[in-house]
């Protein structure tokens, strides 16, 4: 008896074991699949900034006057209203008791005068310029009165003064800065973004400060306000963000790293690898039932080693990640290993 007959895959330059193609209709070929996850991610826009006190002044003098006490130490925290600085004040209280008694002098003759009023002894227009000097005597008492309180120095607000510039027995002018006074509990921080970027940017994002004084460190805060004008040479906005500094870590000055987080939201996310381009369009291949099916999808944001799917896939479904140039649509596949990639424990960042 003769061979057996060959078979039709049977004959010259045919594959041993195999009855068609690589991976379809033949041997299941080897892959590694992982599972389409969600995540939360978001976009960033980085910008550099300078710290800014939430209030800030300098301590100067109205008056041109000598300086008698000084009531605070460098870098003392101080209450609204505390007196930093006392000035000469021999001249005030003497003007201000000058004007205290020629307002008694007039109070008293007033006083007589309504008397008079009601017995006629005294005509309407006596008893008129003896209440207006009276009224007079007053202002001049009030005038007085601010004279001898511009003598005190008082913080417009509770903070953290600075170095002090002058000495007990200094004379100083109006405009010499005494010292430097800072509510610094609340940081603003000041940064420019781009004017193609505006529409990204609004009120209550959040932002994240780093400096290079703090490596490692970063600072939470949130955008408070936006300019109203684009400067025209720079074709950018200032944004102002303010961050809560309660341990006064930051202060005011300080060169800061901004990192503006921006379309925050939860999206369907594979692993990058199981990306196949094809010309303008993307493709992947979808572990079913023991069968690779290849699929287009649409995809939004990318992040190093992962790419959002805004449609073809849903989440629970297997994407090949490895394998995908040997397989082909409706081939047979066999999974050697598992990996989960697309579903991580923390929250990405998407590249801009």
């Amino acid at each position: 008896m003769g061979p057996p007959a060959a078979g039709p895959g049977a004959g010259p330059g045919a594959p041993a074991g195999r009855g068609g193609p690589f991976g379809a209709g033949g041997s299941p070929v080897p892959v590694v699949s992982a599972a389409v996850g969600r995540q939360e991610i978001s976009r960033h826009l980085r910008a550099l900034g300078t710290a800014r006190a939430n209030e800030s002044v300098e301590i100067t003098s109205k008056l041109s006057n000598i300086v008698t006490g000084i009531r605070f130490r460098d870098g003392q925290k101080v209450a609204r209203g505390d007196v930093l600085v006392e000035l000469d004040s021999a001249q005030a209280r003497a003007d201000l008791a000058v004007a205290n008694a020629a307002l008694n002098e007039s109070t008293s003759l007033y006083n007589r005068s309504k008397e008079l009023m009601t017995t006629q002894a005294l005509s309407k227009s006596q008893f008129e310029q003896i209440e207006a000097t009276k009224l007079a005597n007053e202002a001049r008492v009030a005038a007085a009165r601010a004279k001898l309180d511009d003598t005190f120095l008082r913080a417009p607000f509770s903070g953290r003064v600075g170095l002090r510039r002058v000495s007990v027995g200094t004379l100083i002018n109006p405009g010499t800065i005494i010292a430097t006074l800072d509510d610094a509990s609340v940081i603003k921080v000041d940064f420019a973004v781009p004017e193609n970027e505006l529409a990204s940017v609004r009120a209550g994002q959040t932002v994240a400060v780093q400096s290079a004084a703090f490596p490692g460190r970063k600072f939470a805060g949130k955008v408070s306000s936006i300019d109203s004008r684009i400067d025209p040479s720079t074709r950018a906005v200032s944004v102002r963000a303010e961050l809560p500094n309660p341990e006064l870590a930051l202060k005011p000055g300080m060169f800061l790293t901004v990192d503006l987080t921006r379309d925050e939201r939860s999206a369907v996310v594979i692993p990058e690898e199981a990306l196949v381009p094809e010309q303008d369009k993307q493709f992947v291949f979808v572990a079913e039932d023991g069968k690779s099916v290849k699929r287009e999808v649409q995809i939004g944001a990318r992040r190093p080693g992962s790419v959002e799917i805004l449609a073809g896939l849903d989440v629970g479904e297997r994407v090949i990640v490895e394998g995908t140039v040997r397989v082909r649509d409706g081939g047979p596949i066999r999974d050697q290993a598992v990996v989960d990639a697309a579903v991580p424990e923390r929250s990405a960042e998407a590249r801009t």
